[in-house]
């Protein structure tokens, strides 16, 4: 089918930029996680300034089943999920296709999922493990173009050379795609190989495609969306795991975790969530806390029932604000954050941060600092009332006290 004969067969489907501005030309975008990017989640994060916001990436085979237990217990939507784009992993282009009209009508957009590097990627043959069968990525993509009534979009990684990262992101603009979500690292790149996205690679597609161009990757603090932006001239950008250690990133905020915690948990109370996701939101939110009262991270782990999460939460929130008013934590000062040997900035483990990573250097580690000041602060005793004025944005001139993130 020509693309003449696609427009015609779908004459009010938008396309491109006129797809990406009906959405508001969104900036602030949350990434499709497995289990993690569920309604609730993506309520909450646009509440803090994220606009526009994936699912989590669903199997195209078992979404499409006549049975529909894993559909229901993984795809919900209202009212306030919009503009929201569904994710997809597949290899059968008439599973995605079938899949993907289940949510005509509720989404804005379908995505593939070509870049998940997970080992059950690999044995199901999907994600990232589709980079060398650019044919049958092209038929994926290209089914739904031709079938859909809603658009077509796609995530992908990069490959080693810029030229091939190119020639890659062109076909699959060719196959329909209508908007590229870029993730500038390897397939090879994640747990504890993960290291930097290449940011240059992302700028070589942008400068290469005429649809819009989502960055992902690199993004730690705030100031990173603008500073990628700025080095890559993209329409959007991404943000995966930071935003499950800080939903309030694409806002500026500097808050403390038992209020996300909290605020997540009134949704919850209204959106019927699982607790298996409510537990692992929890876990990362309070990462840095939970090694030093371990007492709770037991608790946390059991909790099955909502009274049970909300305990949880309640007992949290009084230990961290005894936690924030001890004498060391009153050195802690927004107009002036202290970073550490890396560049990075220096925040209280009762602080939503995101996770970093030193593999490389144990010793140094945020997760192991953090521990050895709260035992350092477990020596002072005495607490005083401290005003937690944490609505405030971080401060700016921060970023540039920070080494900039290499691209390479």
């Amino acid at each position: 089918m020509t693309d003449e004969e696609v427009r015609a067969k779908f004459p009010d489907r938008l396309c491109s930029y006129d797809l990406f501005k009906k959405m508001g030309s969104p900036r602030h975008i949350v990434a499709p996680m497995v289990d993690q990017s569920e309604l609730a989640w993506r309520i909450l994060s646009k509440r803090y300034g994220a606009t526009l916001c994936y699912t989590p990436m669903f199997h195209a085979k078992m979404f499409s089943d006549d049975n529909p237990k894993y559909r229901n217990e993984q795809w919900q939507t209202n009212e306030e999920d919009r503009p929201v784009i569904v994710q997809f992993c597949a290899n059968d282009p008439e599973y995605l296709l079938k899949a993907a009209r289940l949510v005509v009508g509720q989404a804005d957009a379908v995505d593939l999922n070509l870049g998940c590097p997970q080992h059950i990627a690999k044995r199901g043959h999907y994600g990232s493990f589709l980079m060398e069968d650019w044919d049958l990525i092209s038929k994926l993509i290209r089914n739904l173009h031709e079938n859909l009534e809603i658009p077509v979009t796609a995530k992908i990684r990069v490959f080693p050379e810029v030229e091939k990262t190119v020639a890659y992101a062109k076909m699959v603009e060719a196959a329909g795609a209508q908007i590229i979500t870029v993730h500038g690292r390897l397939r090879e790149q994640k747990g504890h190989k993960t290291g930097l996205a290449d940011w240059d690679k992302i700028k070589a597609v942008k400068e290469a495609v005429k649809v819009p161009v989502f960055a992902n990757g690199n993004i730690l603090y705030y100031e990173d969306i603008q500073r990628c932006i700025d080095a890559t001239n993209v329409d959007g950008v991404m943000s995966a795991e930071t935003n499950l250690y800080n939903p309030a990133i694409f806002s500026g905020k500097v808050l403390p975790t038992w209020q996300m915690a909290e605020e997540y948990l009134e949704i919850c109370d209204e959106i019927p969530t699982k607790s298996s996701f409510i537990r692992a939101h929890l876990f990362k939110l309070f990462r840095y806390s939970l090694p030093i009262h371990t007492d709770l991270r037991q608790q946390l782990a059991a909790a099955r029932t909502m009274e049970e999460i909300h305990r949880f939460v309640n007992d949290i929130k009084a230990r961290l604000i005894e936690d924030s008013q001890k004498e060391d934590a009153q050195k802690f000062d927004l107009e002036n954050i202290e970073v550490d040997e890396f560049g990075y900035r220096k925040y209280p483990h009762w602080i939503c941060q995101p996770a970093l990573r030193f593999e490389h250097d144990k010793v140094h580690s945020q997760s192991k600092r953090l521990l050895n000041e709260a035992k350092v602060s477990e020596k002072h005793s005495e607490t005083k009332d401290v005003p937690l004025s944490l609505d405030a944005k971080a401060n700016e001139e921060d970023c540039n006290k920070r080494p900039k993130l290499d691209s390479k």
